[in-house]
């Protein structure tokens, strides 16, 4: 019996899937892997469908549903706690385990969805925080070798919205597990604009991990609508990172646009920003609405396949391209 994939991915568009199986340990991963091998029937790996567009063929092969648990401390010292994660654990659950066992690092990468395993594959982030910033390593069966290995954080590749396993490195690893480093001091200013607006607006001047868990969560859910009452996948688009030129090419004609100086010399610029000057911002396109409070969110109004979100993706990609030649990128990745 087929699978509809739509029922896993959270913009529930999609066809579907010939074979799926829910893993729960590192070694079923290997074995099941080398059973679709050995039948020569193509596999991929889902977590939360959070992140993830369905053709509407379907996938002729089989999904492997990660579901390994797992949250262990493996070492703790007066001033930090290292934690052994299960990839397939509720990434939310996750931030809110940490909080209660009074531990900071990733408070503000709250409600993001998904599983843990598909954190470091996009290095999610959010409000000033990334999960490179506290990943130490990972586990992760490599589907070129055939064994189980382990990569630190500088073998991941991290970056801006990316990491080798959506790079150089697409569909080689299946991550098992996550290793990350918090700490026991409480979360220091500066924060975050929107997160200091936020605790400005309700005169909170004491800041706990818990405090901000609950700014992010309550900023998010302003900006960002529900996947289970509107599909969609987050952010569709990714911030974009121009260089110097382009950013005062823009300049020249929006001298306040808003941008964020990166690390390694690029600017950041707001995506959202560019697709709302374009006029996009609350429109429908091909069944697919530009969220009116976050026009990088394409929410699934009536599209009634894959065609659709590719048609209101490539409008949009387009028109940014021609207005500003600035090319920005989908966010999800593709079955």
């Amino acid at each position: 019996m087929k699978i509809p994939l739509k029922n896993y991915i959270t913009m529930h568009i999609g066809g579907e899937a010939r074979f799926m199986a829910d893993i729960r340990t590192s070694d079923e991963v290997a074995e099941l892997i080398a059973r679709a091998r050995a039948q020569n029937v193509p596999f991929y790996i889902l977590g939360g469908g959070s992140n993830t567009l369905v053709r509407d063929e379907g996938f002729n092969g089989l999904v492997l549903h990660n579901r390994i648990q797992g949250f262990e401390i493996i070492n703790e010292t007066p001033t930090d706690a290292t934690i052994k994660i299960g990839a397939g654990e509720n990434w939310d659950d996750i931030v809110r385990k940490t909080i209660e066992k009074g531990l900071s690092g990733i408070e503000c990468l709250s409600a993001i969805p998904g599983t843990a395993g598909a954190a470091p594959v996009q290095n999610i982030g959010a409000y000033g925080q990334e999960v490179s910033e506290t990943l130490i390593s990972l586990e992760a069966y490599d589907t070129v070798s055939e064994t189980h290995v382990t990569l630190t954080n500088e073998e991941c590749g991290f970056s801006y919205r990316h990491s080798i396993f959506r790079g150089d490195a697409t569909g080689r690893y299946v991550i098992t597990s996550i290793t990350l480093k918090l700490f026991k001091a409480t979360p220091q200013p500066p924060f975050y604009q929107a997160v200091q607006d936020y605790l400005d607006a309700h005169e909170m001047s004491l800041v706990t991990t818990q405090i901000l868990r609950d700014a992010v969560i309550a900023i998010r859910a302003d900006k960002l609508p529900d996947p289970k009452q509107h599909p969609n996948t987050g952010s569709f688009f990714k911030n974009v990172i121009v260089e110097e030129w382009q950013l005062k090419e823009l300049q020249n004609e929006y001298p306040d646009a808003p941008y964020y100086k990166m690390a390694n010399g690029g600017f950041k610029i707001p995506t959202g920003w560019l697709i709302e000057q374009a006029g996009f911002k609350g429109k429908i396109l091909h069944g697919m609405r530009v969220h009116d409070k976050n026009a990088l969110v394409l929410i699934n109004e009536s599209a009634t396949g894959y065609g659709d979100v590719a048609a209101a993706r490539d409008e949009i990609i387009g028109a940014i391209r021609d207005r500003f030649r600035i090319i920005i990128e989908q966010e999800p990745l593709e079955m």
